[in-house]
């Protein structure tokens, strides 16, 4: 019973490692545009996201995770060998926690899902073998290294494109905007409600078709879309009536720095949703072998976990996020409210688009894309190319090194265990 404790406080205390590194770069990034932009305060940004992946996590997270991560190997290999899943597990999380921690005392975004399954497959290796691993998997999150960025700043350029080229730079600007907002509004409201019920809240069973999806984002984004032009009138009615000289920030600006918040809340809550199992995941494996004394596919993860996981997630941001939401919101190019709505409308949208369509992405690779597509409109010097070329090699190392390291710790925890 002692040894199970040991085991369980290390296997907890190494989890809750991954999911403030989850935060402090995964959400991070997320929340970055908006920092960076100045639709919220670094403060706002971190209790927004908090709330946000916290609910993401216990609502729409994962309640049954697959015992491995993504499937990479059959946990049936394993069947006869339930401490060596154990060790692989604290390998794994290991070996992620401290790539994806050195990434952002760096300042540089990286996929903790990539991160992950990086550990997993180098854990794979030695216990299960070259041929156990499940090596087209592998080869689609290669392919998400292409598709997700270019993906992400071809949606998020044009949608900058047309929002410039339609509002920014007509005669009347803010007329234009109230124009376009009933649209662009339910627009919005459409694609974050499509998102939340296809890939955010797919763990509260709502089975439901792009029909019976529709029918419910539809109505929706009307009637946002009518209330929210009612509001922009009022807010360029008060605007205008202010002394030129007393008048902030222009009711343009602060009306698509409230669509940039929106969507910024929807990402956070996909996050949670979808990405604190990738620290909850394996260590409620290693919770699994230390009740059963076996392997299972599947394991059970409860509430509680969910919901620590979420916290931690949130507390990392807290902790350490600066660097990385420097960097997305930033450093790469300079964001306005107009560029970082469309960078995190444009992520959401490639993310729900890709997802139906079922191609391989990453959100972190997305959002940087999507950024670099707003600044790639603005044109080339407009964005740091050095820093670019710096995020670029820390994605194609993340899958080897998170391989080599998690040989390396699962070798040492075999050595001193088994």
């Amino acid at each position: 019973m002692g040894a199970d404790v040991i085991v369980l406080t290390t296997a907890a205390l190494i989890g809750l490692y991954m999911a403030a590194n989850i935060g402090a770069n995964d959400l991070a990034n997320a929340m970055g545009t908006s920092v960076g932009s100045g639709a919220l305060t670094l403060n706002r940004a971190v209790v927004i996201s908090i709330v946000a992946n916290l609910l993401g996590a216990v609502l729409a997270g994962g309640h049954v995770t697959n015992t491995i991560s993504k499937g990479m190997i059959n946990p049936n290999l394993l069947v006869g060998a339930p401490d060596k899943l154990m060790l692989g597990m604290f390998a794994a999380l290991l070996a992620g926690g401290i790539w994806v921690h050195l990434a952002t005392v760096m300042g540089l975004p990286v996929s903790t899902t990539h991160s992950i399954v990086g550990a997993v497959v180098g854990f794979g290796l030695l216990s299960v073998g070259f041929k156990a691993i499940s090596w087209a998997k592998v080869l689609t999150i290669v392919l998400s290294w292409v598709v997700s960025p270019f993906a992400g700043a071809i949606i998020a350029g044009g949608i900058y494109y047309l929002i410039r080229r339609k509002v920014l730079d007509s005669h009347s600007p803010e007329a234009m905007a109230m124009r376009s907002a009933p649209y662009l509004i339910g627009f919005v409201l459409v694609v974050i409600i499509l998102s939340f019920i296809f890939k955010g809240l797919k763990n509260l069973h709502l089975d439901l078709g792009f029909g019976q999806a529709l029918f419910i984002a539809l109505p929706c984004g009307a009637a946002g879309g009518i209330v929210g032009t009612r509001w922009l009138r009022s807010l360029i009615l008060r605007w205008e009536d202010q002394p030129e000289d007393q008048r902030a920030t222009s009711p343009l600006q602060a009306f698509f720095a409230y669509l940039q918040i929106l969507t910024a809340c929807y990402v956070a809550f996909a996050h949670g949703a979808n990405d604190v199992a990738n620290a909850i995941g394996p260590l409620a494996a290693i919770f699994s072998v230390v009740k059963t004394r076996s392997v299972v596919m599947q394991v059970e993860v409860p509430i509680w976990m969910l919901a620590i996981g979420g916290i931690a997630v949130g507390g990392g941001l807290y902790a350490f996020g600066g660097k990385v939401m420097e960097t997305v919101g930033g450093k790469i190019t300079e964001l306005t409210p107009v560029r970082g709505f469309c960078a995190q409308f444009g992520a959401a949208t490639t993310i729900l688009v890709c997802s139906r369509l079922g191609l391989p992405v990453s959100t972190t690779h997305v959002l940087v894309g999507a950024v670099v597509g707003v600044g790639f409109m603005r044109g080339m010097g407009f964005l740091d190319m050095r820093l670019l070329r710096n995020i670029g090699s820390s994605w194609l190392v993340t899958l080897p090194f998170t391989v080599v390291l998690a040989m390396i710790f699962y070798k040492l925890l075999i050595l001193f265990f088994l």
